[in-house]
Protein backbone atom coordinates (compact mmCIF):
# COMPACT_ATOMS: atom_id res chain seq x y z
CA UNK A 1 0.00 0.00 0.00
CA UNK A 2 1.30 3.42 -0.92
CA UNK A 3 2.22 5.57 2.11
CA UNK A 4 0.50 8.99 2.05
CA UNK A 5 2.94 11.85 1.48
CA UNK A 6 2.30 13.39 4.91
CA UNK A 7 2.94 10.09 6.68
CA UNK A 8 6.06 9.40 4.62
CA UNK A 9 7.40 12.90 5.33
CA UNK A 10 6.71 12.48 9.04
CA UNK A 11 8.59 9.19 9.02
CA UNK A 12 11.51 10.85 7.24
CA UNK A 13 11.57 13.58 9.87
CA UNK A 14 11.54 11.05 12.69
CA UNK A 15 14.38 9.16 10.99
CA UNK A 16 16.55 12.30 11.04
CA UNK A 17 16.59 11.99 14.84
CA UNK A 18 18.13 8.53 14.66
CA UNK A 19 21.25 8.89 12.56
CA UNK A 20 24.94 8.93 13.46
CA UNK A 21 24.85 12.74 13.64
CA UNK A 22 22.30 14.89 15.46
CA UNK A 23 19.66 16.77 13.51
CA UNK A 24 20.76 20.40 13.39
CA UNK A 25 17.52 22.32 13.04
CA UNK A 26 17.66 25.99 12.00
CA UNK A 27 14.59 28.05 12.83
CA UNK A 28 13.04 30.36 10.25
CA UNK A 29 10.50 33.16 10.52
CA UNK A 30 9.23 33.68 6.97
CA UNK A 31 9.33 32.22 3.48
CA UNK A 32 12.62 33.89 2.53
CA UNK A 33 14.53 32.78 5.61
CA UNK A 34 13.22 29.22 5.37
CA UNK A 35 13.97 28.94 1.64
CA UNK A 36 17.46 30.39 2.08
CA UNK A 37 18.22 27.83 4.79
CA UNK A 38 16.84 25.00 2.69
CA UNK A 39 19.18 26.06 -0.12
CA UNK A 40 22.05 25.71 2.34
CA UNK A 41 21.25 22.01 2.44
CA UNK A 42 19.01 21.69 5.50
CA UNK A 43 16.41 18.96 5.00
CA UNK A 44 14.32 20.08 7.97
CA UNK A 45 13.52 23.55 9.24
CA UNK A 46 11.69 24.73 12.32
CA UNK A 47 9.92 27.97 13.11
CA UNK A 48 10.67 30.26 16.04
CA UNK A 49 7.81 31.61 18.13
CA UNK A 50 9.80 34.68 19.22
CA UNK A 51 10.13 35.89 15.64
CA UNK A 52 6.48 35.20 14.85
CA UNK A 53 5.43 37.17 17.93
CA UNK A 54 7.91 39.99 17.34
CA UNK A 55 6.77 40.44 13.73
CA UNK A 56 3.18 40.77 14.97
CA UNK A 57 4.10 43.15 17.77
CA UNK A 58 3.04 40.67 20.45
CA UNK A 59 4.80 38.96 23.36
CA UNK A 60 6.28 35.50 22.96
CA UNK A 61 4.93 32.67 25.07
CA UNK A 62 1.64 34.44 25.76
CA UNK A 63 -0.60 32.32 23.49
CA UNK A 64 -1.22 35.43 21.39
CA UNK A 65 -0.05 34.25 17.96
CA UNK A 66 -2.08 31.19 17.08
CA UNK A 67 -3.34 32.67 13.80
CA UNK A 68 0.09 33.99 12.80
CA UNK A 69 1.69 30.63 13.54
CA UNK A 70 -0.87 28.81 11.43
CA UNK A 71 -0.44 31.28 8.56
CA UNK A 72 3.31 30.72 8.60
CA UNK A 73 2.76 26.95 8.53
CA UNK A 74 0.45 27.36 5.54
CA UNK A 75 3.18 29.37 3.82
CA UNK A 76 5.98 26.91 4.53
CA UNK A 77 4.24 23.55 4.70
CA UNK A 78 4.15 22.98 0.95
CA UNK A 79 7.83 23.77 0.43
CA UNK A 80 10.44 21.08 -0.35
CA UNK A 81 11.72 20.69 3.19
CA UNK A 82 10.40 19.08 6.36
CA UNK A 83 8.67 21.59 8.63
CA UNK A 84 8.42 21.54 12.41
CA UNK A 85 6.31 24.28 14.03
CA UNK A 86 6.98 25.99 17.34
CA UNK A 87 3.47 26.20 18.78
CA UNK A 88 4.34 27.55 22.23
CA UNK A 89 2.01 25.72 24.66
CA UNK A 90 -0.50 24.97 21.91
CA UNK A 91 -2.18 28.36 22.43
CA UNK A 92 -4.71 26.83 24.78
CA UNK A 93 -5.04 24.93 28.06
CA UNK A 94 -7.74 22.76 26.45
CA UNK A 95 -6.22 19.55 25.03
CA UNK A 96 -8.98 19.30 22.42
CA UNK A 97 -8.17 22.78 21.11
CA UNK A 98 -4.48 21.92 20.96
CA UNK A 99 -5.35 18.75 19.06
CA UNK A 100 -7.39 20.79 16.59
CA UNK A 101 -4.40 23.08 16.01
CA UNK A 102 -2.25 20.00 15.42
CA UNK A 103 -4.71 18.78 12.78
CA UNK A 104 -4.52 22.16 11.03
CA UNK A 105 -0.73 22.21 11.13
CA UNK A 106 -0.53 18.69 9.72
CA UNK A 107 -3.01 19.60 6.99
CA UNK A 108 -0.78 22.56 6.12
CA UNK A 109 2.16 20.19 5.67
CA UNK A 110 3.93 20.31 9.03
CA UNK A 111 5.53 17.06 10.18
CA UNK A 112 6.43 18.16 13.69
CA UNK A 113 5.21 20.35 16.53
CA UNK A 114 6.94 21.78 19.59
CA UNK A 115 4.77 21.98 22.70
CA UNK A 116 6.18 23.69 25.80
CA UNK A 117 4.95 23.15 29.35
CA UNK A 118 5.83 26.68 30.64
CA UNK A 119 6.29 24.91 34.00
CA UNK A 120 2.55 24.39 34.24
CA UNK A 121 0.93 21.26 35.69
CA UNK A 122 2.45 18.05 34.38
CA UNK A 123 -0.98 16.47 33.99
CA UNK A 124 -2.13 19.28 31.71
CA UNK A 125 0.84 18.91 29.38
CA UNK A 126 0.44 15.14 29.39
CA UNK A 127 -3.18 15.57 28.31
CA UNK A 128 -2.15 17.87 25.45
CA UNK A 129 0.48 15.45 24.18
CA UNK A 130 -1.91 12.52 24.34
CA UNK A 131 -4.64 14.50 22.55
CA UNK A 132 -2.28 15.50 19.72
CA UNK A 133 -0.98 11.96 19.24
CA UNK A 134 -4.53 10.65 19.19
CA UNK A 135 -5.63 13.25 16.65
CA UNK A 136 -2.54 13.14 14.40
CA UNK A 137 -0.50 10.01 15.19
CA UNK A 138 2.13 10.73 12.51
CA UNK A 139 2.93 14.23 13.78
CA UNK A 140 6.28 14.30 15.61
CA UNK A 141 5.57 15.77 19.05
CA UNK A 142 8.62 17.39 20.60
CA UNK A 143 7.61 17.86 24.23
CA UNK A 144 9.45 20.75 25.83
CA UNK A 145 9.98 21.32 29.52
CA UNK A 146 11.03 24.73 30.81
CA UNK A 147 12.72 23.61 34.00
CA UNK A 148 15.99 25.22 32.88
CA UNK A 149 14.43 27.95 30.76
CA UNK A 150 12.07 29.36 33.39
CA UNK A 151 12.81 27.43 36.57
CA UNK A 152 14.56 28.69 39.67
CA UNK A 153 16.35 25.91 41.51
CA UNK A 154 18.73 25.82 44.41
CA UNK A 155 20.83 22.96 43.06
CA UNK A 156 21.58 21.28 39.76
CA UNK A 157 20.44 17.97 41.27
CA UNK A 158 16.99 19.42 41.89
CA UNK A 159 16.83 20.71 38.32
CA UNK A 160 17.77 17.34 36.90
CA UNK A 161 15.32 15.46 39.10
CA UNK A 162 12.36 17.66 38.19
CA UNK A 163 13.32 17.59 34.53
CA UNK A 164 13.49 13.80 34.48
CA UNK A 165 10.13 13.51 36.21
CA UNK A 166 8.51 15.73 33.60
CA UNK A 167 10.24 14.09 30.65
CA UNK A 168 9.26 10.64 31.86
CA UNK A 169 5.60 11.68 32.04
CA UNK A 170 5.74 13.23 28.57
CA UNK A 171 7.35 10.12 27.08
CA UNK A 172 4.65 7.94 28.60
CA UNK A 173 2.00 10.24 27.12
CA UNK A 174 3.38 9.52 23.64
CA UNK A 175 5.93 12.27 22.96
CA UNK A 176 8.25 11.37 20.09
CA UNK A 177 11.06 13.56 21.41
CA UNK A 178 11.80 15.76 24.42
CA UNK A 179 13.29 19.25 24.50
CA UNK A 180 15.16 20.93 27.35
CA UNK A 181 16.08 24.52 26.33
CA UNK A 182 18.39 26.44 28.64
CA UNK A 183 20.40 23.38 29.66
CA UNK A 184 24.09 23.92 28.82
CA UNK A 185 25.94 21.77 31.36
CA UNK A 186 27.54 18.85 29.56
CA UNK A 187 27.35 16.47 32.52
CA UNK A 188 23.65 17.11 33.05
CA UNK A 189 22.99 16.69 29.33
CA UNK A 190 24.78 13.34 29.43
CA UNK A 191 22.55 12.24 32.34
CA UNK A 192 19.41 13.06 30.37
CA UNK A 193 20.68 11.25 27.27
CA UNK A 194 21.14 8.11 29.36
CA UNK A 195 17.79 8.38 31.11
CA UNK A 196 15.33 9.22 28.33
CA UNK A 197 14.06 6.70 25.81
CA UNK A 198 13.23 9.13 23.00
CA UNK A 199 15.44 11.60 21.11
CA UNK A 200 16.73 14.46 23.26
CA UNK A 201 16.65 17.98 21.83
CA UNK A 202 18.98 20.66 23.20
CA UNK A 203 18.91 24.36 22.32
CA UNK A 204 22.27 25.49 20.99
CA UNK A 205 23.86 28.27 23.01
CA UNK A 206 27.08 30.09 22.13
CA UNK A 207 27.93 29.77 25.83
CA UNK A 208 27.29 26.02 25.90
CA UNK A 209 28.76 22.91 24.27
CA UNK A 210 29.59 23.04 20.57
CA UNK A 211 27.61 21.05 18.03
CA UNK A 212 30.45 18.52 17.91
CA UNK A 213 30.43 18.17 21.70
CA UNK A 214 26.64 17.79 21.81
CA UNK A 215 26.92 15.04 19.21
CA UNK A 216 29.54 13.27 21.34
CA UNK A 217 27.19 13.49 24.33
CA UNK A 218 24.52 11.67 22.33
CA UNK A 219 22.09 14.53 21.73
CA UNK A 220 19.72 13.67 18.87
CA UNK A 221 18.52 17.12 17.88
CA UNK A 222 20.07 20.58 18.19
CA UNK A 223 17.78 23.55 17.66
CA UNK A 224 18.90 27.10 16.99
CA UNK A 225 15.67 28.65 18.28
CA UNK A 226 15.52 32.42 17.94
CA UNK A 227 19.30 32.78 17.52
CA UNK A 228 19.27 33.33 13.75
CA UNK A 229 16.41 35.84 13.94
CA UNK A 230 18.16 37.77 16.70
CA UNK A 231 21.43 37.69 14.76
CA UNK A 232 19.64 38.98 11.66
CA UNK A 233 18.12 41.82 13.67
CA UNK A 234 21.51 42.56 15.20
CA UNK A 235 23.12 42.66 11.74
CA UNK A 236 20.47 45.13 10.57
CA UNK A 237 21.18 47.39 13.54
CA UNK A 238 24.93 47.16 12.97
CA UNK A 239 24.44 48.04 9.29
CA UNK A 240 22.28 51.09 9.94
CA UNK A 241 24.70 52.28 12.61
CA UNK A 242 27.58 51.93 10.13
CA UNK A 243 25.73 53.84 7.41
CA UNK A 244 24.82 56.61 9.85
CA UNK A 245 28.46 56.85 10.94
CA UNK A 246 29.69 57.08 7.36
CA UNK A 247 31.13 53.56 7.23
CA UNK A 248 30.46 50.76 4.79
CA UNK A 249 28.49 47.95 6.44
CA UNK A 250 30.49 44.76 6.87
CA UNK A 251 29.34 41.17 6.71
CA UNK A 252 27.53 39.13 4.10
CA UNK A 253 24.81 40.98 2.17
CA UNK A 254 22.76 38.98 -0.34
CA UNK A 255 22.10 40.83 -3.58
CA UNK A 256 18.65 42.05 -4.57
CA UNK A 257 18.53 39.33 -7.22
CA UNK A 258 19.48 36.63 -4.69
CA UNK A 259 16.62 37.64 -2.42
CA UNK A 260 14.24 37.88 -5.38
CA UNK A 261 15.17 34.31 -6.31
CA UNK A 262 13.77 33.06 -2.99
CA UNK A 263 10.22 33.82 -4.11
CA UNK A 264 8.13 30.81 -5.18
Amino acid sequence: MRVPRATAASASFADLHRTDAPLLLPNAWDHASATAMARQGFQAIGTTSLAVAAAAGRPDGASATRDETLRLALTLGSQPFLLSVDAECGFSDDPDEVAQLARQLAAAGAVGINLEDALGPVARHVAKIAAVKSAVPALFVNARTDTYWLGEHGTAEHSTAETLDRLDAYQQAGADGVFVPGLTDAQEIAVLVERVDVPLNILYSPAGPTVVHLAELGVSRISLGSLLYRRALGAALEAVDAVRAGRTPSGRTPTYQEVESLAP
